[in-house]
This record gives C-alpha cells, sequence and structure tokens, in this order.
C-alpha cells in the first residue's frame, strides 16, 4: 500500500550524475515502497532540476534508522554553520 507521504521544497544547490553537476530546482523527500535497495518502505530524498532531462537526478532511499541519523547529523551541522555565520558577522 502506498503511504502517500510526501514534502516537495525548493532546493538550491548542486548534484552530480556521472562526471556532470547540475544545479538543483526541487527536493523531494518521501516515504514509500523501496524501488532499488533491497528493503521495504523507505524514506527516499530525489535531488532534481525540473529544467533539465529527466536523468538529472540524484536519488536516494535510506532506512528509517539511517534517515534519523541523517537528521541529526544536519541539526548539528546546520547548528555549527549558523554559529560560525553569526560569529563572522558579529566581526
Amino acid at each position: 500500500m502506498c503511504t502517500s507521504i510526501i514534502e516537495i521544497v525548493r532546493a538550491d544547490g548542486m548534484a552530480k550524475r556521472g562526471d556532470t553537476w547540475f544545479p538543483l530546482s526541487t527536493a523531494v523527500v518521501a516515504y514509500d515502497h523501496a524501488r532499488h535497495a533491497p528493503l521495504g518502505d523507505v524514506i527516499t530524498l530525489d535531488f532534481i532540476n525540473a529544467a533539465l532531462d529527466p536523468g538529472a537526478r540524484a536519488g536516494i532511499e535510506l532506512t528509517l534508522e539511517t534517515a534519523r541519523y541523517l537528521r541529526a547529523a544536519l541539526d548539528r551541522a546546520i547548528a555549527a554553520a549558523e554559529f560560525e555565520e553569526a560569529e563572522v558577522r558579529a566581526r
């Protein structure tokens, strides 16, 4: 059964396919059946540029546990980056 859990946000950055980097336009986070990983339901991250060909996509399938670890790592990195940015602005 499909979960219909999906979040779509604007994305600024770059992604790589093969030897080529392309600019991002959108990030999609979903929870659904794995398409490629030999797992059950997974968190899927898709980084795409809708203005480019359909191959302009970097996709990832993660277990919920791995997604939690990634979320925690992102939270720590963002907090540290915000601290650094605040110190630079204070100078």
